[in-house]
């Protein structure tokens, strides 16, 4: 390390802190982009004032058409939702054993996975900090438990470093903060960061760094049981004689830099995906499921819409009835219309609106993503691994192996996310492929880093987003630019229809940003039609 490096400013000292410290700084940094702010939810919203048997028409049933169901037909409006989908949810989606799904090209699986076992293809983990979502699941019984993000003891694994071999995520963690702290204590201890701190913030830092990055006595990071109880044990400690605990041989720097595995370091100090997370008990969809046991009765399922007009009366949309093969076009009429179509849809169908909303639906790309997974035999990655929940990173084209945060030591088979593409060429490359071939590119980036791959391997299925039909991407891909010049054009309410879901919200991809969407989008009607 070139001493420059250590002469630097007090913010230069900060921010190299920060970066490792992790999330303070990156809450700065995320905070910049609108993504990091915590959910400004602060309980049931209170729609006071008499609607006067207004109807709404909902477009869509997913987290932010059945929000706005619920807390509209609470208020006192006539409501009904009209829905592409056999289910509710959208994007709010689980797979299970017999479910099959079709997508765009005309590729089908049937999903063949255990009693009890399921996939999560869309969200899949709930942040503490999404109050909204959160005190839905409260109000409609849902039963939510942890989701284990941050497991110490999955690997990160790139196929060029460490002659191809995973390295445990704790390990990697320890020996870079233990390394980066020794260098930190000997330029401090020659004076080399005197511009940068006091005589007595010195002392203070130098502390600091003994006990964050396990140093000695001498601030070295070294093989012994300081830095053992950081890194853990070539070998743990146990009973009789010789049970005493050898301390692990801390990996070099050097190798560690070069590797690049210490980039995955910050994915778990993003504040997105800090402690605690949760998931709903039994799949994710437990929460569209919730949702519409409260407002089911209103949804008209396998209604495609193919018009949206509107004049100074009210509403009138034009849809197919899917699942009666040529049968005519259907119409719903309402005083009003909240739509939660998904832009990338939305931009296809013939809409009456004015040219600036019309404008910020075409302005919006949907980000590509990709989901793969794969059922085993056995939880291999807990009887030989001791590997509970988390995620594992690897550099090869599925990016990261998640492990399931329930059914812990259970005999039987078991269901990973074997693969999560978001955004980038590796995700549009994946979608360019048969479900057939995603799996197998799962399978074999997947025995890179678990050998016991394909003597496990049962079955699988896949879903590129690209080619979900209701959806025909992930999620709004807003630019800095874009959203300075479309959003608030996309939030306005046009006459009699407003637009609502995680496109409109500065929580794009997340269920929060979809239920934000929805009250804000449901409060300003109603602002609207009491003041009429």
């Amino acid at each position: 390390m070139e001493s420059r490096t250590f002469g630097a400013s007090r913010r230069d000292l900060l921010t190299l802190i920060g970066s490792l410290a992790g999330s303070a700084a990156m809450y700065q940094a995320m905070t910049s982009l609108g993504h990091a702010n915590e959910s400004p939810y602060k309980g049931p919203i209170k729609l006071a004032g008499d609607p006067k048997g207004a109807s709404v028409l909902i477009l869509g049933a997913g987290l932010a058409g059945m929000t706005a169901a619920f807390e509209l037909r609470q208020a006192g409006y006539k409501t009904r939702v009209l829905e592409f989908n056999a289910r509710p949810g959208g994007r709010n989606w689980s797979l299970r054993g017999g479910d099959t799904y079709t997508e765009l090209g005309g590729a089908k699986q049937t999903c063949e996975f255990g009693k009890g076992l399921y996939f999560n293809p869309g969200p899949w983990r709930i942040p503490y900090h999404h109050h909204a979502v959160i005190d839905y699941c409260r109000r409609l019984g849902v039963a939510l438990e942890p989701f284990v993000q941050l497991n110490h003891n999955a690997l990160l694994h790139s196929g060029g470093a460490f002659g191809g071999k995973p390295q445990r995520l704790r390990e990697i963690g320890a020996d870079f903060q233990g390394h980066v702290a020794d260098l930190m204590a000997k330029a401090a201890q020659q004076g080399r960061l005197d511009e940068a701190v006091t005589k007595e913030d010195r002392e203070i830092l130098l502390q600091a760094l003994r006990s964050w990055g396990a140093l000695d006595a001498n601030y070295s990071y070294k093989a012994n049981v300081i830095s053992a109880d950081m890194r853990g044990y070539a070998r743990d400690a146990g009973g009789g004689p010789g049970g005493e605990p050898v301390p692990g041989e801390p990996l070099g720097l050097s190798d560690i830099l070069k590797s690049g595995l210490w980039r995955y370091l910050q994915n778990f100090s993003k504040y997105e995906f800090q402690s605690t997370m949760f998931q709903p008990v039994g799949g994710m969809d437990m929460i569209g499921k919730g949702f519409a046991k409260a407002v089911g009765g209103l949804i008209t399922h396998n209604a495609k819409v193919t018009r949206i007009q509107q004049d100074e009366r009210g509403v009138t949309v034009t849809y197919q009835d899917t699942a009666a093969a040529g049968a005519a076009p259907r119409q719903a009429k309402a005083d009003w219309c909240l739509c939660t179509i998904p832009l990338s849809v939305l931009s296809q169908i013939q809409l009456d609106a004015g040219a600036p909303m019309k404008a910020a639906i075409d302005a919006v790309p949907y980000g590509a993503s990709v989901k793969v997974g794969l059922q085993f035999k056995r939880r291999f990655w807990e009887e030989d691994e001791a590997i509970y929940g988390g995620v594992s990173f690897t550099d090869g084209p599925i990016r990261l192996i998640a492990y399931p945060s329930s059914g812990y030591a259970a005999r039987g088979k078991g269901v990973l996310l074997g693969a999560y593409l978001f955004g980038g060429p590796n995700s549009y490359e994946f979608s360019a492929m048969t479900p057939a071939q995603r799996i197998e590119v799962a399978l074999e980036a997947g025995a890179k880093v678990h050998p016991q791959y394909r003597a496990e391997y049962e079955n699988g299925v896949s879903v590129a987003w690209h080619r979900v039909p209701f959806v025909m991407g992930c999620a709004g891909s807003w630019t800095d630019d874009k959203r300075k010049q479309h959003y608030n054009n996309l939030c306005a309410i046009d006459g009699r229809i407003v637009l609502a879901g995680e496109h409109a919200s500065w929580l794009p991809a997340w269920q929060e940003g979809a239920i934000l969407s929805s009250l804000d989008a449901v409060t300003r009607l109603h602002e609207r039609v009491v003041k009429n």
